[in-house]
């Protein structure tokens, strides 16, 4: 969205893709505090200022899911499940999506008590106990959401301590009815119709133990969707686009900006930022092109 407002404040046609809700991550975010200017706002309200600013400016929205993206000449290629669009520049921007836990039982009850997003699904199960798997930023700020609505929560982690910031790890501490269970992995999640329980496995001593719960929140970090370039621009081990903080790929028009880019850090200010700099960029590209 913000390379969006950009490359359409620089005078060049600009047409958004998304195949879902705009926002991406960001509306799957319970607070956000740390946003310049802002305050304390949830994600999804972010996104929406986001979008009435890209409204204003008379950016086009198509609600579709870009298939590939083809050089041809000196244009690109853009090829959609509605259709072809030919382009001058294109930037990537589709960040990453959530990673599977891959246990038994988690396909079976996605939607029934197994959940990626506990703003979108915490409140169905306000009073209940739930767990929450995961040891990063996502999964503290979830387990502390959800210790406001629920009467207990499960937070289980492979490793033996966090990797999410000093704050959201002092708030999970201070929470009263989260327990936090360090060297576990989820081995089941089972139930009849809906979740009712999960199976964890200590790394430690092997050990089976099943917890009742009404619901099993996963957040073990994101995976980028990219294959679909593979052909157009080069990607990393770990499937990302290789791109440098000016966020040029090795394809001349081709820009990658946010987490679906090789980097070390992956926030909402940060995403912005590449949004800038992909415009910027691309906005220089387009017309070195015209004036060439």
């Amino acid at each position: 969205m913000t390379a969006a407002l950009y490359t359409s404040g620089a005078g060049l046609s600009t047409l958004l893709f998304e195949k879902a809700m705009y926002g991406g991550q960001l509306i799957s975010t319970s607070e956000v505090e740390n946003y310049p200017g802002v305050g304390r706002i949830t994600g999804y309200e972010l996104a929406q200022r986001m979008y009435g600013q890209l409204e204003c400016a008379g950016v086009g929205i198509a609600y579709d899911e870009v298939l590939s993206i083809l050089r041809d000449g000196n244009v690109f290629r853009v090829r959609c499940h509605t259709g072809e669009y030919l382009t001058r520049s294109v930037i990537i921007a589709n960040g990453a999506s959530r990673r599977l836990l891959g246990c038994e039982g988690e396909g079976r009850f996605t939607g029934r008590g197994v959940s990626y997003c506990a703003v979108c699904d915490g409140n169905f199960f306000k009073g209940r106990t739930v767990c929450v798997v995961g040891g990063g930023n996502s999964a503290l700020e979830e387990a502390v959401y959800l210790s406001g609505i629920c009467s207990r929560v499960y937070l289980i982690h492979r490793r033996g301590s966090f990797s999410g910031e000093e704050r959201y790890v002092r708030a999970v501490t201070a929470a009263d009815n989260i327990d936090i269970l360090f060297h576990h992995t989820v081995s089941r999640v089972g139930g009849d119709d809906r979740v009712r329980f999960a199976k964890i496995k200590s790394a430690v001593t092997g050990e089976v133990t099943t917890l009742e719960v009404s619901a099993v929140f996963v957040a073990v970090g994101c995976v980028p969707s990219n294959c679909r370039f593979s052909d157009t621009v080069s990607l990393s081990e770990s499937g990302y686009i290789l791109a440098g903080e000016d966020c040029r790929t090795a394809v001349p028009g081709i820009f990658a900006a946010g987490d679906t880019r090789e980097k070390h850090v992956r926030q909402i200010v940060t995403a912005t930022a590449d949004g800038g700099s992909a415009a910027l960029a691309a906005v220089e590209y387009v017309r070195s092109q015209r004036d060439a």
